[in-house]
């Protein structure tokens, strides 16, 4: 009888420690993508719920198959300061409702007008723009019922954490403040500092979010939380950027969502104002910068430094 293969999360409790020296973030993505999908299907049922639509749309976004890269970064920054898994689990699972949410809502004919994300029909394609809307409200409201109701954590760390995401996901300076900047960017000649500015707020603001919530949950001193929002700060936006060169290197087959959409809708982007290679050039930087950012930390920061290599090299 052979031994069962122990990694990541799959490890018993009594080597929960040993997680910290997990260096393949493959790995981790699969021990998240788990970990939080038997949560999302806790918060959000198969089980039919009325309005049977509205809640079919909602599963038809939110169990699409995307990577769980932000509940990720939650429980990569929550361990590497010693957060129990089962206290960084409703949170990873709300920040990946926010994130679908935004996804619903940025695919709206009214933002930027897409039929295509995680390789189906986008969330208005499949049951109307009206639904769509909807679905996008529920799932915000109840990733922060998720954190507000997980008795796991201190009422106090709940208002942090809660504070923390909704002023990443909001206005001024968060997802939604970008989202704007994006739109109101479109057709425009804008300087590099402006398509930051965007990238930052647009993409970078929850993945912070999603970082310095864990880090919260973990117990990280102001000092430490300060280092951790470096180095998401520039996560977020080597995110963006290499999503750019995707998005001008890529087919549609392989990104999952419509190739060239970016060009033909007149999209602020590195390649369009850097063209490609500068642009992979600054990639390169920002990734140093956000590894650069973890040598402030006296922890063993594998896993932060594996993500950024996963998202660094992703193909989609």
């Amino acid at each position: 009888m052979h031994s069962a293969k122990v990694t990541g999360f799959d490890k018993p409790a009594s080597m929960t420690d040993n997680l910290l020296t997990m260096t393949n973030a493959a790995g981790l993505l699969d021990d998240v993508r788990r970990l939080t999908e038997e949560r999302l299907e806790r918060l959000v049922p198969a089980a039919t719920i009325a309005p049977e639509r509205l809640h079919e749309a909602i599963r038809w976004s939110l169990f699409a198959g995307g990577k769980r890269m932000r509940p990720a970064i939650v429980f990569a920054a929550g361990r590497t300061f010693g957060a129990p898994l089962e206290q960084l689990t409703a949170t990873a699972a709300a920040i990946e409702m926010i994130h679908t949410y935004s996804l619903i809502h940025d695919d709206l004919p009214a933002m930027d007008d897409d039929e295509l994300r995680r390789g189906k029909a986008t969330c208005h394609k499949q049951f109307g723009e009206a639904t769509a809307i909807l679905a996008g409200d529920v799932l915000q409201t109840i990733a922060f019922k998720a954190i507000a109701e997980d008795i796991s954590l201190s009422p106090e760390i709940r208002a942090r954490v809660i504070s923390t995401i909704a002023a990443g996901a909001g206005t001024p300076g968060g997802m939604v403040s970008g989202q704007q900047f994006d739109l109101d960017a479109e057709g425009r000649a804008l300087r590099i500092d402006e398509i930051e500015q965007v990238h930052r707020q647009k993409t970078g603001a929850l993945i912070a979010a999603a970082a310095a919530s864990g880090a919260i949950i973990g117990g990280a001193s102001n000092n430490e939380l300060a280092a951790i929002k470096n180095y998401a700060d520039n996560l977020g936006l080597l995110f963006q950027i290499t999503d750019d060169l995707l998005d001008v290197t890529q087919a549609t087959e392989t990104l999952g969502k419509t190739a060239g959409k970016d060009a033909s809708a007149q999209k602020a982007t590195y390649p369009w104002l850097l063209g490609i290679d500068e642009t992979r050039s600054r990639a390169e930087k920002v990734r140093q910068n956000a590894l650069d950012a973890l040598g402030a930390l006296q922890k063993d920061t594998a896993l932060l430094r594996s993500l950024v290599g996963l998202i660094a090299e992703r193909t989609r």
